[in-house]
């Protein structure tokens, strides 16, 4: 423990729980009566937001408290940030402004430059076995930060390098370090082939480790995307082993998670150590179904690559969590160094990002958490018939509670969206419930309204008509008596 440099997060620790010692309050966990949730600070827990590009720590000239202030003040709990041990250039993947790719001696990561020339990017190289107190010093400051403000931060050890430049740009990469490490081509960074390497790798994720014990709004990633760049499942597994060890003596533990495909896999022979399972790009969100008898949390922590149309990024984080999921991120754009409070509008990135979709996924989280859904589960006997055709998803307590979102047919990548969405419409859904008397709300998921209300009772199935909506349109009911 570092006594003197906890007591931020010790004190707000003090502050939440009224609590008169000096003990850290446990982290985020997964939930004990349904662990597809998390328990966070006493109360169930979903983890929903729209977040920067993931260099808000690296990056020396983004703004990280402006960033998080814009999270907090449209009601968002999570982000997601990279540890620095890989960074971007600017040419990587047409994003503009990239916070993961810094301008020159803007680059801080966790290890202190030597005093010798030569780092790509300008600047002395980096030795290996010496550390940065100043990244350190903002490492800490951006999760007290987050902290204070209510968000939960995913700390991504490592990603893969995609091509040669990156490598290239890596302080890991041999000629960026003194240490003569690294002597390999890029599809060998993360394998147990290179014991100088990774030595390194095991010796900063102890640091980072160590260095964060006592935050309790802190779960770790060990990969962004192993399934690039010849990342190997033991090499992820060394990393997950070397976290457990390093917090085997802390009073509490933080959970890790493994980012497992693009879209849909199962997971086979799961390490027993991670508790969130994360896929990218889950349209439709079929992973859900194959992997929740897991009965951890899955989660889709990175969207993009369909456009800059709000609707397809509200519509993709509704139907995750409504199908089972417990976490959505969507990879926002309209965060940059110049912009980070989010307000950038003439971005040119592979995918969106808003302030009016993060109002909207507000309304999403205040609607999923106007139920008791650490008690609901993935129902799909609920509704018997959507007329006409409609994408749907349902969470159910059987017999208490149900939500129910549609959305118009959208294709993963649509061509002509202007022909798909805008246009008014009705929907008639017929659902299947117990004997009981009960209020069926309609909500707009654009403004959060209800837009009609009805109370009946019923056995068996109920014909429900919705108002006239655009795109969307989420069905909450409720059992009275």
């Amino acid at each position: 423990m570092h006594a003197a440099r906890c007591a931020p997060s010790v004190f707000l620790g003090l502050v939440i729980f009224g609590i008169s010692t000096f003990a850290a309050p446990p982290p985020i966990g997964l939930h004990p009566e349904n662990p597809h949730y998390f328990l966070w600070r006493g109360r169930p827990t979903m983890l929903i937001t729209s977040g920067e590009h993931y260099g808000a720590v690296l990056n020396l000239d983004f703004d990280y408290v402006r960033y998080l202030d814009e999270l907090q003040a449209k009601g968002l709990n999570h982000t997601r940030t990279f540890s620095g041990v890989y960074r971007e250039i600017p040419s990587s993947f047409g994003i503009t402004d990239n916070p993961l790719a810094p301008k020159p001696h803007r680059y801080v990561c966790p290890w202190a430059r030597s005093g010798t020339r030569g780092y790509s990017d300008g600047g002395n190289r980096f030795d290996l076995a010496k550390w940065d107190d100043a990244y350190f010093g903002r490492l800490r400051d951006f999760m007290t930060q987050a902290q204070r403000r209510g968000v939960v931060v995913e700390l991504n050890l490592f990603c893969p390098m995609y091509n040669d430049e990156l490598w290239k740009a890596c302080p890991m990469y041999v000629a960026n370090n003194v240490n003569q490490v690294g002597d390999c081509g890029r599809e060998e960074v993360y394998t147990l082939k290179h014991p100088g390497l990774l030595d390194v790798q095991l010796a900063v994720t102890r640091r980072i480790v160590g260095e964060l014990a006592d935050f309790d709004n802190l779960y770790y990633e060990v990969c962004n995307e192993p399934y690039f760049g010849g990342v190997t499942m033991p090499w992820q597994h060394k990393i997950v082993e070397t976290i457990v060890e390093a917090e085997s003596g802390f009073q509490h533990k933080h959970l890790i998670s493994m980012n497992i495909a693009n879209g849909r896999k199962k997971v086979e022979n799961p390490h027993p150590a991670v508790s969130i399972f994360n896929f990218h790009y889950c349209t439709p969100p079929d992973t859900v179904d194959l992997n929740y008898g897991l009965n951890r949390v899955i989660g889709e922590n990175e969207t993009g690559f369909r456009g800059r149309d709000d609707v397809l990024y509200r519509t993709e984080g509704w139907m995750f969590l409504l199908a089972g999921g417990g976490l959505y991120n969507n990879l926002d754009y309209s965060f940059t160094p110049a912009d980070p409070d989010g307000s950038r509008s003439d971005y040119q990135s592979p995918g969106g990002g808003s302030p009016a979709l993060r109002r909207q996924l507000r309304i999403l989280k205040d609607f999923l958490e106007g139920f008791d859904f650490v008690h609901m589960a993935p129902d799909k006997e609920v509704v018997r018939s959507v007329r006409p055709e409609f994408s749907y998803r349902a969470l159910s307590q059987r017999g208490k509670a149900y939500a129910i979102y549609l959305h118009v047919p959208l294709p993963q990548k649509p061509k002509n969206l202007a022909t798909l969405v805008g246009k008014r419409r009705t929907v008639r859904v017929t659902v299947d419930l117990p004997e009981g008397q009960y209020a069926a709300e309609w909500v707009n998921p654009g403004s959060g309204q209800v837009d009609q209300r009805e109370e009946f009772s019923i056995t068996g199935e109920k014909v429900l008509d919705s108002p006239e909506f655009a795109d969307d349109i989420a069905l909450r009911i409720q059992r009275l008596k």
